[in-house]
C-alpha cells in the first residue's frame, strides 16, 4: 500500500552503523534526504517527495527503530542518540552513492538532521528543520512551563514500565497523539495508506521500545551533546531553514520564545524561516506551503523569511 504513495520510487536497504536502514529513492539530481518524525515513518513525505524528485534524487529514509529499519535493543541513553542515528544516515547515504547531500527533517528527524550538521559538517549542503527547537533548549521550555510536552517525560520514563503500559493498547495511545497534534484534532489529515503504515509499526513491541529509547536519549545523551556544543559556541555551517507551524504558538506555547529566535541565539545565527498555517504534521497538513518553502531553499534561491500561503 505504501508503494502506491511513491510512484516511480524504489525501495532500497542500506547499512547503517550497526544494521539495515530502509529507504525509498526516486528522482535524479543532487541528493536530498527526508527524515520523518515520531510516531511516523518515511510515508509522511508522500505529498512532498514527488515534487522534490523533479529536481533532486530524493531519499525518504526510516530512522533507526522506525518503519522498516532495524530496531536494536536500547541501553537507555546512547543506542538511540541522535548522534548514532545521524551516523546511520551518513553510512546509508554513502552506500547509496552520496558522500554529501541536503537534508529535510521533521520532528525527531529534524533532531537527527541538526546533530548530523554539527557532527558531520562536510557531509551536509543544506538543512531544513521542521517544527522543532534544539533539544536542550526545548527541555528548558518544558521545565519552565512555557511548552507542555508531557509525552517527552512519559516516553523517557523507566523501562520496561513505559513500554508495558503503552503495550496494553498501543493504538489508543499513538492514535490519540496523532489526532491531538494535527490541526483538525482528528486522524482525517492522514492518508489511510500512510496511517496504516504508522499503525503497523507502532503495534510492534520492538518499535514501542525503540520510540521510548529515542526519547530516553532525548533526555540524556542528546542534551549532553547539545550542551557541549552550545558551551563551545559551535554553530551549523550550512544554510539552514526552519519551517514551523502555528501549532508551536498555541496555548502556553504562546508564552515561549519564538522558535526562530531560539535557533538564531544557538545553533543557527543566520537561520531563514517560514511559518506554515498547520498543525504539527506540516508535510501532510500543508504540503503546498512545505514545497513552497523547501524548493527555493534547496535550489539555492533567495531567502524565504515569510509566511507561505
Amino acid at each position: 500500500m505504501v508503494d502506491d504513495l511513491f510512484p516511480g520510487f524504489a525501495g532500497r536497504t542500506a547499512n547503517g552503523v550497526a544494521g539495515p536502514i530502509f529507504a525509498r529513492v526516486g528522482g535524479t539530481g543532487p541528493a536530498v534526504v527526508l527524515l520523518h518524525g515520531f510516531p511516523e515513518t518515511h510515508a509522511c513525505w508522500h505529498r512532498i517527495a514527488p515534487a522534490l524528485a523533479e529536481h533532486f534524487t530524493v531519499v525518504c529514509m526510516d530512522l533507526r527503530g522506525y518503519g522498516d529499519s532495524y530496531a536494536p535493543r536500547g541501553d537507555g541513553s546512547t543506542t538511540y542518540s541522535k548522534r548514532q542515528m545521524a551516523a546511520d544516515v551518513v553510512a546509508a547515504m554513502a552506500e547509496l552513492g552520496h558522500s554529501s547531500f541536503s537534508l529535510v527533517g521533521h520532528d525527531r528527524g529534524a533532531r537527527v538532521g541538526y546533530r548530523l550538521a554539527l557532527d558531520h559538517p562536510d557531509r551536509l549542503e543544506r538543512l531544513a528543520v521542521l517544527d522543532i527547537v534544539p533539544t536542550s533548549l526545548f527541555w528548558e521550555q518544558i521545565r519552565a512551563g512555557t511548552f507542555a510536552a508531557p509525552h517527552w517525560t512519559y516516553l523517557a520514563g523507566p523501562s520496561p514500565q513505559t513500554e508495558n503500559e503503552i503495550g496494553r493498547d498501543p493504538a489508543a495511545y499513538f492514535d490519540t497523539l496523532l489526532a491531538r497534534w494535527s490541526g483538525g484534532g482528528t486522524l482525517d489529515t492522514f492518508d489511510p495508506r500512510a496511517y496504516a503504515a504508522y499503525r503497523l509499526a507502532y503495534m510492534q513491541p520492538a518499535r514501542i521500545h525503540a520510540f521510548c529509547e529515542d526519547y530516553r536519549a532525548g533526555a540524556t545523551s542528546d542534551v549532553e551533546a547539545d550542551d557541549a556544543d552550545l558551551a563551545a559556541g559551535r554553530t551549523i555551517a550550512c544554510p539552514t531553514l526552519l519551517l514551523w507551524s502555528d501549532y508551536l504558538t498555541r496555548g502556553d506555547a504562546a508564552n515561549a520564545e519564538p522558535p526562530p529566535a531560539t535557533w538564531r541565539r544557538s545553533f543557527a545565527p543566520h537561520l531563514r524561516d517560514a511559518l506554515a498555517k498547520s498543525g504539527h504534521f506540516i508535510p501532510e497538513e500543508a504540503p503546498e506551503a512545505t514545497i513552497e518553502a523547501l524548493l527555493p531553499f534547496l535550489l539555492g534561491s533567495a531567502g524565504v523569511n515569510r509566511t507561505p500561503t
